[in-house]
C-alpha cells in the first residue's frame, strides 16, 4: 500500500488549503483513512479521520469547525479541507491507513495505523 499526500504549502493566517492523499496498492474498503500532523519538537497528533466502515468522521478539538475530512471511494483518495488556518496549524501533515477495520474510538491513535504517506508541509505565516 502506498499513500501519496499533496496540497501543502505556505499560506497566510486565515487562508484555506486542501490536502489530498491518494492510496494505491491493496487497500481494504473498510479501512479508515486519517490525517495526523507533527510540528518540530512535538509529538505526532491526530487531526481528522474517516471510518469507512461506519462512515463516521472524527476531528480533533483543536481543528473542529475549521477542518473537514472527506473521502472519494472511487478515487481511493482522502481529503482534508483546512479553513481559517492559524500559525499553530503549521506542521508536516501525514495521511495514514491500516489493514482492515478500526474500533472507532481508536481512530485517533497513531499506533493503530500500518501505512503512512510521506507527509506534506503546511506553513501558516502571521
Amino acid at each position: 500500500v502506498q499513500l501519496q499526500a499533496s496540497g501543502g504549502g505556505l499560506v497566510q493566517v486565515g487562508a484555506s488549503l486542501t490536502l489530498s492523499c491518494a492510496a494505491s496498492g491493496v487497500t481494504s474498503s473498510s479501512a479508515p483513512m486519517s490525517w495526523f500532523r507533527q510540528a518540530p519538537e512535538k509529538e505526532r497528533e491526530f487531526v481528522a479521520g474517516i471510518d469507512t466502515w461506519t462512515g463516521r468522521t472524527s476531528t480533533a478539538d483543536s481543528v473542529k469547525g475549521r477542518f473537514t475530512v472527506s473521502r472519494d471511494k472511487a478515487k481511493n483518495t482522502v481529503y482534508l479541507q483546512m479553513n481559517s488556518l492559524k500559525p499553530e496549524d503549521s506542521a508536516v501533515y501525514y495521511c495514514a491507513t491500516r489493514n482492515g477495520r478500526i474500533v472507532t474510538s481508536a481512530i485517533d491513535r497513531a499506533t493503530q495505523y500500518h501505512y503512512w504517506g510521506q507527509g506534506t508541509q503546511v506553513t501558516v505565516s502571521s
